[in-house]
């Protein structure tokens, strides 16, 4: 496993080379990507950096973005997103301060979230309510899995960027079947190439293990179907408007969180 100092060269030498390829492209949708990881890498990896704290407070600000997102998405309410947001900060900053009661803080998590519909007696959309609050849980509860995992967290970020990366592109020019009708854009060519670049960025980074390599290669394109289908749900294109070319923090993280989830589990 490599160290956060080490893997500053090899992020500053992919985003100079990504910046000339989609330059070449002269496609707008990939110049504004590459824009937005030429701010983002900086700061994940400054975070990284400073070790849990860093990266205690980074999973806590994504999270809290990416729960007013997923509410928007499944129209959940104020006292809905915010008893959601309070439970998966509150798994972050366990996973930091007291990692041996992540199972109680998730049990906590759901039953506070359980409340809001029943004692709101919502006879109606209650039962929604809750099933849309426990999956935002689990989904987004993985983020607490970044504290644990320290650096390779913030190299299953960067495989899983360049395979979303590469797929995107692969995939038209390769053309062949679809890989699945929740996403009718992605076809398997876009998918396999993807994988393979993810699993050369382990390699390339001294972190390739076959629980990551699972991860990267099947976890990172189940968590683009599992956005796809939430959002094809609530019949809405991305997540959010906010990036530029890329809607919301959730469109750019999915394939990260079922990532870090497969870890967690094969670890």
């Amino acid at each position: 496993m490599t160290s956060v100092g080490a893997l500053v060269p090899y992020l500053g030498g992919a985003l100079a080379v990504g910046g000339i390829a989609v330059a070449a492209t002269r496609r707008r949708e990939l110049i504004q990507r590459w824009c937005v990881w030429a701010v983002g890498v900086p700061l994940v990896t400054a975070a990284f950096w400073c070790g849990q704290p860093g990266i205690a407070l980074l999973a806590a600000l994504v999270a809290v973005v990416a729960v007013a997102e997923y509410g928007g998405l499944l129209g959940l309410g104020p006292l809905d997103r915010a008893v959601l947001g309070a439970a998966v900060v509150g798994l972050v900053v366990t996973a930091w301060l007291a990692p041996g009661e992540l199972l109680r803080a998730a049990g906590t998590g759901a039953l506070a979230i359980a409340a809001v519909p029943l004692f709101a007696g919502d006879t109606e959309h209650g039962l929604r309510r809750l099933g849309a609050g426990v999956l935002g849980l689990v989904w987004l509860g993985v983020l607490a899995g970044l504290v644990s995992l320290g650096v390779l967290g913030l190299v299953l970020f960067v495989a899983v960027s360049v395979a979303d990366i590469v797929a995107f592109a692969a995939g038209p020019r390769f053309g062949g079947p679809h890989l699945s009708p929740l996403s009718p854009a992605k076809r398997w060519s876009g998918t396999l190439a993807g994988a393979a670049a993810g699993l050369g960025t382990l390699a390339l980074l001294s972190s390739f293990t076959w629980q990551a390599a699972v991860a990267v290669a099947i976890g990172g394109p189940l968590g683009d179907l599992l956005e796809s289908m939430v959002k094809r749900g609530a019949r809405a294109k991305d997540a959010g408007q906010w990036l530029a070319g890329t809607g919301g923090l959730l469109d750019r993280i999915d394939s990260l969180l079922v990532a870090l989830a497969v870890v967690l589990v094969l670890g």
